[in-house]
């Protein structure tokens, strides 16, 4: 079993162009796992890591339902936002400048065949991560991502999550609040639930901004642990 991961940082990209690109190595990838099926070999798969910050962008996943994005194609224009009908899990979400997304890219066969875990653990990789600045994150119950204050009427979100898997392979992922500008959320109904507000980590510690290379690093080596995997970089092929 492979344990490597590919991490690539793409710094500012369009959401389109890496969809796209997540397509090609999850296909890349399928396509080795079907080739040893039918050849009877062994060749390895590999995984994959991506980090990006999106220009804004909604997202709606194959069980949304539309009307939870609040604004029409012109208001979206003069927003200076896209969307998108995708083919990840969940419903609405958005993407914007000051927000760490990650998609990690693995084929589960080298790590553990359950896709409830998988997002057991991506949660668990931002539960740490936000143990680390002293704020306690919760799963809420029936509610993939990370929320705090879960139970009470200030229940909100920090980190959604939404994913894509086809013989153990996955794609897409999560979208943690660093420095976002919260005004954005206020288009949408966040994921398709109502009365629940959305937050993000320099609104709760009170700053102007955060370091998002500080929490990348954070995220990485939670992540390194839970799935006792080993990171290895490359340069950005985009």
């Amino acid at each position: 079993m492979n344990k490597e991961v590919i991490l690539q940082d793409l710094g500012v990209k369009d959401y389109k162009e890496t969809w796209d690109y997540q397509e090609l190595l999850f296909q890349q990838t399928l396509d080795i796992k079907i080739r040893n099926r039918r050849e009877e070999r062994t060749l390895e798969t590999p995984n994959h890591f991506i980090f990006v910050e999106h220009p804004h962008v909604y997202t709606l996943g194959k069980s949304g339902d539309v009307q939870n994005l609040l604004v029409d194609e012109k208001e979206l224009d003069a927003k200076g936002a896209k969307f998108y009908k995708i083919n990840r899990g969940g419903d609405i979400t958005y993407h914007g400048p000051g927000q760490i997304v990650g998609y990690p890219i693995l084929d589960l066969e080298n790590f553990f065949t359950d896709i409830h875990k998988y997002l057991r653990f991506l949660e668990e990789m931002v539960i740490l991560t936000l143990a680390e600045y002293d704020l306690k994150a919760e799963r809420s119950k029936g509610e993939t991502g990370v929320w705090l204050d879960v139970g009470t009427p200030f229940a909100r979100k920090i980190c959604a999550m939404g994913v894509r898997a086809s013989r153990w392979v996955t794609m897409h992922g999560f979208a943690l609040n660093v420095n976002s500008d919260l005004g954005y959320f206020d288009m949408m109904i966040p994921c398709g639930i109502k009365d629940k507000a959305v937050t993000s980590l320099n609104v709760e510690l009170g700053k102007r901004e955060v370091d998002l290379e500080d929490v990348k690093r954070k995220l990485l080596r939670h992540f390194e642990v839970l799935f006792e995997a080993n990171f290895i970089k490359e340069k950005t092929k985009i």
